[in-house]
């Protein structure tokens, strides 16, 4: 049964191995396309019904059923943040950087990928509001935020209500969570561990000095750590 979940998806796989020079792994590697197609076609949580993608002609992934037809993206959920916070790493000699674990499955997730109204889609909106600065542990409080209400609200509440037909398959933050294995970027309490110090977003999203970043990159090498595990305990099937 190892070997074959081995087999099945290889959380150490760095896609960039598979990705044409030049070209976006998200968009282009096909060893990525089929481990989401893997991962994510299967029950959805609350017996809604299941969640089966498939590949079409002009979209990445594409799930259709009595809940809706839904196109989705993939997108990466962890950023050295090499480029918002350049100047900081010059000044950070290269052996005191933790090795970088490439871009593996652990790094990755699927958005709805289609613009609704001709606005900007989730994985745009992440990079473009310097609130979150591509961060996913700060996504991650956008969608908790989301399913809890207008009571709290956050810099992407506009665009996830945009899409609260693919939020609502999960019912809620603990079955969006659990469906994506995200638990590890959770605390006991059920609080997001974020990757860098938060205060309501009032905090900056890219860190300060040598120190932060250091420690932020730690944190975030570790959750993509973790999810790989987890990812490999799943049982793997081909669902073709």
């Amino acid at each position: 049964m190892e070997h074959e979940k081995k087999k099945c998806i290889d959380t150490s796989f760095d896609f960039n191995l598979d990705t044409p020079p030049g070209k976006d792994p998200d968009e282009d590697s096909p060893t990525l396309k089929d481990y989401h197609r893997r991962l994510w076609s299967k029950e959805l949580p609350y017996g809604n019904g299941r969640f089966d993608l498939t590949p079409e002609l002009r979209a990445y992934l594409v799930h259709r059923s009595s809940n809706g037809v839904f196109f989705l993206a993939s997108d990466a959920i962890t950023t050295r943040l090499h480029k918002r916070a350049g100047h900081i790493v010059r000044n950070i000699p290269p052996e005191d950087l933790p090795t970088w674990p490439g871009y593996t499955i652990g790094s990755s997730i699927v958005f709805p990928g289609n613009k609704i109204g001709g606005k900007i889609t989730i994985n745009g909106a992440r990079g473009f509001k310097s609130e979150i600065a591509d961060r996913f542990d700060l996504t991650l409080e956008c969608i908790r935020r989301y399913y809890v209400g207008r009571q709290q609200p956050s810099p992407l509440e506009g665009v996830l209500l945009r899409y609260k037909e693919f939020f609502a398959l999960f019912g809620d933050f603990n079955g969006y969570v659990d469906f994506f294995l995200l638990q590890d970027l959770l605390k006991d309490d059920g609080e997001i561990d974020f990757f860098h110090k938060f205060e309501d977003f009032s905090t900056p999203a890219v860190p300060q000095d040598e120190t932060e970043y250091l420690k932020y990159l730690a944190k975030s090498n570790s959750f993509i750590s973790a999810r790989n595990a987890r990812i490999d305990a799943q049982p793997c099937t081909d669902p073709s």
